[in-house]
């Protein structure tokens, strides 16, 4: 993975997040990256804000957030940047569902992020994002400083699109081929994806309800 972004983005400084895993991913990656190196496990949300803090420590104009697990091809990067510089909206969404040759997980997952696209199109009717829980999405300045500030720990790739949305930034996607996971395993498994849906559902409209940030 470090190597195919390595081969692609010789103009951008990579960061891998590594939180607490036991595989080795550090050492791994330093040669390779800057690595931030996190001793506690934060989850998925802690592991993204501490990115998100060190991209506005080091005052980064935009950044571009890929999953480790292999599903976002760095190849689509590009597609990403290429967007951003025509229609430069402060969040860019790599959504697999706008092309036909991507991978698109079960029919249950997609079902779900369905639903949760229709609740964000309808809570805030200049949202058109057709997959709202990808988690390969392009940010600019101001949405990186309002990730390193605030940023859900539960549910993060929804959570915080409707966050943002609440905050009058504009999000657009972009269609990009995902592949299926290559390494480790999901955590949505079983029945929960049912109760994942709920739940996201429940905090979208609790975020729609809360007062617009100010940033």
């Amino acid at each position: 993975m470090l190597k195919e972004i390595d081969d692609l983005c010789h103009d951008f400084e990579v960061i891998v997040v590594d939180d607490g895993s036991l595989d080795d991913t550090f050492k791994i990656a330093q040669p390779l990256s800057p690595t931030v190196h996190l001793l506690r496990n934060l989850g998925i949300g802690g592991a993204v804000q501490t990115g998100f803090k060190y991209a506005d420590r080091h005052d980064f104009d935009f950044c571009v957030q890929i999953d480790g697990d292999g599903q976002h091809p760095p190849g689509q990067i590009s597609k990403l940047l290429a967007a951003y510089g025509k229609d430069p909206a402060e969040i860019v969404i790599g959504s697999r569902f706008l092309t036909n040759d991507s991978f698109r997980s079960t029919w249950l997952r997609r079902f779900g992020g369905q639903i949760i696209a229709r609740t964000l199109k309808i809570l805030f009717p200049n949202c058109q994002i057709s997959d709202p829980t990808s988690g390969m999405r392009l940010m600019n300045r101001r949405a990186i400083q309002f990730f390193a500030r605030q940023y859900p720990y539960d549910f993060p790739e929804p959570i915080s699109l409707a966050w943002a949305l609440r905050a009058g930034m504009s999000v657009r996607d972009t269609p990009i081929k995902m592949r299926a996971r290559q390494k480790g395993q999901g955590s949505i498994v079983g029945i929960k994806p049912l109760a994942y849906i709920l739940r996201v559902l429940g905090y979208i409209l609790l975020s729609r309800l809360k007062r617009r940030s100010l940033l």
